[in-house]
């Protein structure tokens, strides 16, 4: 049975007071320049993305509360889709030595920028996984998904479900269309961002029995 799982990623306040001031900055502009998904958006400025996408071993953090619930072990596989420069698999391995991770990103600027090579690494699309059924122990989709259109992100969640034993996803949301709309406000590339319980429906309809997050404009403080 899914459930909400909450790993405390989005309550840092001094991140909150950044994103709020950030969204009121945001144009269609920064929008277009997010969405080429180059440097521009990584490491340029914060208007356009992450302002500098850098290791900082934030992932040690949040790791021990998935690795605990999970039950992850030197025998266990996990995949990372929407890896990125691979953060959170390099802490990952450091700290369940023998891990098999793997990673996927749906677009090369950050696989180019890795932390360094990683052959387990590698671009596809998130909707076509290329991995036989129950094949991962865990997969995890964090801040990654809803970038895509409904109908992808719909086969997205179902190929989670096939490949994954366990599966852990972000996915944007609000109680209202009020939220709804600060959040497209904030994001950049946000795109597929629903209600709860719509959310809720969703999975019930495609039969999608992983765990999930809510990220929502009230929880960011925008």
């Amino acid at each position: 049975m899914s459930s909400h799982f909450d790993i405390g990623y989005f309550k840092d306040n001094k991140q909150k007071s950044i994103r709020k001031r950030i969204a009121l900055k945001r144009s269609i502009t920064n929008k277009i320049i997010a969405w080429e998904l180059n440097k521009k958006y990584y490491d340029g400025k914060r208007e356009n993305g992450y302002g500098g996408f850098k290791y900082d071993g934030r992932w040690k953090r949040f790791l021990p509360k998935i690795i605990k619930k999970y039950k992850l072990n030197k025998k266990s596989k996990v995949l990372d889709l929407g890896c990125k420069k691979g953060f959170l698999i390099k802490d990952l391995r450091e700290m369940v030595p023998g891990i098999k991770c793997y990673g996927i990103e749906n677009h090369i600027y950050p696989i180019r920028k890795l932390v360094k090579t990683d052959k387990k690494i590698v671009y596809s699309p998130y909707n076509k996984l290329k991995f036989k059924r129950k094949f991962f122990d865990l997969v995890i989709g964090f801040n990654s998904i809803y970038m895509q259109n409904l109908g992808d992100t719909i086969q997205t969640l179902k190929e989670i479900q096939r490949v994954s034993k366990n599966s852990y996803v972000s996915l944007a949301s609000g109680e209202s269309n009020t939220e709804i709309s600060k959040f497209y406000k904030w994001t950049l590339i946000g795109t597929t961002i629903l209600k709860k319980k719509d959310w809720i429906k969703l999975f019930n309809y495609i039969g999608f029995k992983g765990d999930y997050y809510f990220s929502e404009s009230k929880k960011l403080k925008l």
